[in-house]
């Protein structure tokens, strides 16, 4: 048991601080307030390799294993949780997907550029009735001989109004139920596609939340990622490697929400003494770093074993479990440090509070995570 980072996996930690503290500090409260895309962010983030790191170098993609993207996920979270989730989602819901299953072609027309972030991707799962029970998908794909008649519409798409690829699950066959629900690859601008309004979110505010509406969209037959009534077990793989980098995005929003309470403990005094000195403070900055330490090893470990291509189905949803609920307790807590400033803007822990509450709710509630650990330890 070794828990030395190699150093390849420090230097990208690194990279990745310097960017999130050097780029991304900058305008993240704006980006937050004005629910401002971070275009320019992104862009830097494709140029750095951040949005296609686990993929292989021959579709463009950094070739990094999952421990390497975790640290990264991190570092960017502390800062900037709009940042990550947007490469979270082109990491590890699209690119992963399209490696692993996609046709040779499909990954030169598509992955190449998602790697590079000159495309960005949406994976389209929930819908207005479909959200933890993601079998009963009331968009179809009608099979119409060499395309397929795509109608329906799905929910709180990220990067829905920015993305280029979309991978859509829809019903082909009703009658087989979540065996018969394909994967389509759609592309913006197809005829009869149309993104809605951004959501007016609680949180994470920075990246774009919408709904996709799709009304006859002919869509051509190798389009379809994997065989006919893939999609579902798609959907379930993709999502189970995509908690690990949303319990990463936990991770680092507690992590930075933490380090701010730390250095803000040590700047203000009470009663004629730092307030760090105070064992109601001490206390709480002890369970914040006990909690944080607990959350990056079920983290690296859920890491590892997707890496060792071991069965990561719990230790994922166990490291999002704990990870978002740290992510809530420890930016609460950062609040009620910070006192009066921590209710306003300027000092961060309020949009940290914010923005951690959607990380036990999105990929898989905190509930629906309980359910996949229960059944895998059950087996």
């Amino acid at each position: 048991m070794n828990f030395q980072l190699t150093e390849e996996q420090l230097a990208v930690q690194a990279a990745a601080r310097d960017f999130a503290q050097n780029e991304l500090w900058a305008g993240v409260i704006e980006r937050d307030d004005q629910q401002k895309f971070p275009t320019e962010q992104v862009k830097k983030m494709g140029e750095l390799g951040f949005m296609g790191m686990i993929v292989s170098p021959k579709y463009g993609g950094g070739g990094m294993d999952t421990v390497s993207y975790v640290l990264a996920m991190e570092e960017i979270s502390k800062v900037d949780a709009s940042c990550s989730v947007i490469m979270s989602v082109n990491n590890t819901l699209v690119c992963w997907g399209l490696e692993k299953y996609g046709t040779e072609e499909q990954k030169q027309k598509y992955l190449t550029k998602l790697t590079t972030g000159e495309m960005i991707g949406a994976f389209a799962l929930s819908e207005p009735e479909a959200g933890s029970d993601a079998t009963s998908q009331r968009t179809t794909a009608e099979d119409k001989g060499d395309y397929y008649l795509l109608n329906g519409t799905k929910n709180w798409i990220t990067n829905g109004t920015t993305a280029s690829v979309y991978l859509v699950m829809a019903q082909t066959n009703p009658e087989l139920k979540h065996r018969g629900i394909n994967v389509l690859i759609v592309e913006k601008g197809m005829e009869g596609f149309q993104t809605g309004p951004k959501e007016n979110k609680l949180g994470i505010r920075g990246s774009d939340t919408c709904s996709l509406m799709f009304n006859d969209v002919k869509v051509p037959k190798e389009n379809r990622i994997g065989e006919d009534g893939f999609g579902f077990k798609f959907a379930m793989q993709a999502l189970a490697g995509g908690r690990i980098g949303i319990a990463a995005q936990a991770l680092g929003i507690a992590s930075g929400a933490y380090e701010l309470s730390v250095k803000y403990a040590k700047e203000r005094k009470a009663f004629g003494v730092p307030i760090s000195q105070h064992q109601a403070i001490q206390f709480k900055l002890a369970d914040m770093a006990t909690n944080i330490d607990a959350a990056r090893l079920l983290c690296l470990q859920a890491a590892h074993d997707k890496d060792a291509q071991l069965d990561y189905a719990k230790s994922g949803a166990m490291a999002k479990l704990f990870a978002s609920k740290t992510a809530m307790d420890t930016a609460v807590e950062a609040v009620q440090i910070h006192g009066g400033y921590g209710f306003v803007k300027d000092y961060h822990v309020e949009r940290m509070m914010r923005d951690a509450k959607i990380t036990q709710i999105y990929e898989g509630t905190s509930e629906i995570q309980k359910i996949v650990i229960s059944r895998e330890i059950l087996k």
